[in-house]
């Protein structure tokens, strides 16, 4: 009976689905879009350099200097990769160095990296500008834009570095410049130069040493429980640190625009409320002087109750799956094909090294938390016609 009755006014039924239709796709919309541009923030932030966790000496972040270093070795690779949600770990060893050209010197972070496994979690190879990636073993280098500008080099030309090598060693060499890379981070852009590993250790006079070891993980939503299951396993003599760790500021920034976020969808969700509590205020007064002849003919009104409350979830509960149904296609268009910003908000993006373009989250959880939202929020309301009923004097309802 609720669904006939449904059905007997169909522009009524169907324009309170379409209030529900709507505000499922708006909050799917909404809320996908926060999640994809915060998820597309983190990954511009670790494939720059940082990756999603990193491996140390105890102490060495508090005091990043070659002596905090550790000898790379192949039983605490394998006990890294033994985590299921590893994808891939490299090594790297860092210090800095003054960086010379005929006339100019500036000062250079110096990373000696595996370069194959380097480019699995950076993209390092997709960064170059100009010349070619290296190569295991080559007595070869890439600069940094910026630094290149400053020291005024191109590729094929030589730079001669000098430092401080491990335990006071001095360290000092000239390299060919194989390649150019360009980094988004001003910071990374204007005093990165990077080698082969082993070309590296030998630099600073620190063979089989490494700073750190850099992870790429499976599931990025495990990275908390990834920690804690490597630091178990590699014990006190190492420090497992997170992004979130290595980049606070970064993550207070998400904190923060999360929770401005919130407030927007608290607006988003207030808006909702008026559209589909305005279409059931319409119902009620369409369907007054219906009620009101069922109560004179005398049905109870607990049954008159109870069916409204059954019309309600069935019109809810239709509403919200095709608001989900028709999400889906949305979302996964706009991320395939984000919204991208133009002009001067993209070049201030690209300046501090995001990507100037909102992607949406794709997650099945999403979808249906937005809808079981939008769902109770429709039931609620739909309590409204349920209390006019109760209240509701037949005489008085079936007057025109």
């Amino acid at each position: 009976m609720a669904w006939k009755n449904m059905w007997r006014n169909n522009m009524r039924t169907l324009i309170t689905m379409a209030a529900i239709f709507f505000a499922v796709i708006l909050s799917v919309i909404a809320s996908s879009l926060k999640d994809g541009i915060f998820n597309n923030l983190v990954k511009n932030v670790v494939s720059f350099y940082t990756g999603y966790v990193q491996v140390h000496k105890q102490g060495y972040w508090n005091e990043q200097i070659l002596d905090n270093s550790f000898e790379s070795s192949a039983g605490a690779t394998r006990k890294i990769l033994s985590d299921k949600n590893v994808l891939t770990v490299t090594s790297r060893i860092e210090s800095f160095a003054l960086a010379s050209s005929a006339a100019i010197t500036k000062g250079a972070l110096v990373a000696g990296i595996e370069p194959e496994k380097e480019n699995q979690i950076t993209l390092l190879k997709n960064k170059i500008v100009q010349g070619s990636y290296l190569k295991d073993n080559e007595q070869a280098v890439l600069l940094s834009q910026g630094l290149a500008e400053r020291l005024k080099l191109k590729t094929n030309d030589t730079v001669l570095l000098i430092g401080q090598g491990y335990h006071g060693a001095t360290a000092a060499g000239k390299y060919l410049i194989k390649g150019i890379v360009k980094f988004g981070s001003p910071e990374l852009n204007g005093k990165s130069l990077f080698m082969p590993l082993a070309v590296a250790q030998d630099f600073y006079s620190a063979n089989g040493m490494v700073t750190s070891y850099i992870l790429s993980l499976k599931d990025t939503r495990d990275l908390q429980t990834t920690r804690s299951t490597m630091a178990e396993a590699l014990g006190p003599a190492y420090e497992v640190m997170t992004w979130e760790e290595l980049m606070p500021d970064i993550k207070q920034h998400i904190a923060s625009d999360s929770n401005n976020m919130k407030y927007i969808q608290g607006i988003l969700y207030l808006l909702i409320c008026f559209g589909i509590f305005g279409t059931l205020l319409m119902m009620m007064v369409e369907r007054k002087f219906e009620m009101g002849m069922l109560l004179a003919v005398g049905m109870k009104k607990t049954k008159l109750v109870f069916l409204l409350m059954v019309e309600s979830v069935f019109t809810v509960i239709t509403g919200c799956l095709l608001g989900i149904a028709a999400s889906i296609p949305i979302v996964y268009y706009l991320n395939r094909h984000p919204l991208k910003m133009g002009g001067e908000t993209a070049r201030i993006y690209e300046k501090f090294g995001f990507e100037a373009i909102f992607p949406t989250s794709t997650s099945a959880a999403i979808f249906i938390h937005q809808g079981m939202v939008v769902l109770l929020i429709g039931l609620l309301l739909s309590l409204y016609p349920v209390y006019k009923v109760i209240r509701l004097d037949p005489v008085t309802a079936m007057k025109r």
